[in-house]
């Protein structure tokens, strides 16, 4: 059965089919990391749960960043009241941050700015990681960034509902009742046009540096490839992070905008 695995798999190596002909330089494509290699199969109640590239990605990621939390709480504790070194860089972040939320969704929503640190900066290093030889950027699939945008979903219709109660489940049938599935389908497609933009971005800059890897001559692969990694995975890494996270707090600020004032 054709499933999405297997799907992203095929285009990938049809892609190298078709633009690589050396068949030695062809059979690259498996330490490429193109293809998403399923390590694992566990059965949990009856589910089976695949440990794929992106799985183990995702867990030695989330692992720098827990080790990192972890640190960053202990020096806290020892912070000045005039900051210096580690202190001052710490509290920079979070500045800078804050004032991009306040500025994004006002002063109401400002609670939502740890939940959305969080994300940027996972989805951050899950952008860039693929600077590292041997991980898949867990962003290159679709499931990762899917998960996050359903999260934002949820966020968006909790906070329209809280903040506009009964207003807000009437601005689905406006300006008509026949108007109801079209602002449905407007709204579930938000999730799916979010996750969309951040996957089919990373996953095309993995395919583009698998491709120029293969078609490179040996010595070109140590200097040409590494200028475009500047690219696909650092700008193109950062960027992508700001337009996912600036999107989800857009929409959440929508949802609640008619209560302001």
């Amino acid at each position: 059965m054709l499933n999405y695995y297997s799907l992203e798999t095929g285009i990938s190596t049809l892609l190298l089919d078709k633009y690589v002909t050396n068949k030695h330089i062809r059979r690259l494509r498996f330490i490429l990391d193109i293809d998403i290699k399923v390590h694992a199969i566990i059965n949990i109640g009856g589910i089976d749960v695949w440990i794929t590239d992106t799985i183990i990605s995702t867990w030695i990621i989330m692992g720098v960043l827990i080790a990192l939390a972890v640190v960053v709480r202990i020096k806290s504790k020892s912070f000045k009241e005039v900051p210096t070194g580690f202190q001052n860089i710490i509290e920079a972040l979070v500045e800078v941050f804050d004032n991009y939320v306040r500025t994004t969704v006002g002063e109401k929503l400002m609670f939502l700015g740890n939940w959305f640190f969080t994300v940027f900066v996972f989805v951050l290093v899950s952008n860039i990681s693929g600077i590292i030889t041997g991980i898949r950027p867990p962003t290159a699939d679709w499931s990762p960034t899917l998960a996050l945008a359903i999260v934002t979903f949820v966020l968006i219709h909790v906070m329209g509902v809280k903040y506009r109660k009964g207003e807000y489940i009437k601005s689905f049938f406006q300006p008509m009742f026949l108007f109801f599935p079209i602002n449905v389908i407007g709204e579930l497609a938000r999730p799916i046009s979010i996750s969309f933009r951040l996957f089919g971005n990373m996953l095309a800059g993995l395919i583009m540096m698998s491709l120029l890897y293969a078609m490179a001559p040996l010595v070109a692969r140590f200097i040409f490839p590494a200028a475009l990694h500047v690219y696909f995975d650092l700008f193109a890494g950062v960027l992508q992070t700001y337009i996912f996270v600036t999107l989800s707090l857009s929409f959440i600020a929508g949802a609640t905008e008619v209560a302001e004032g």
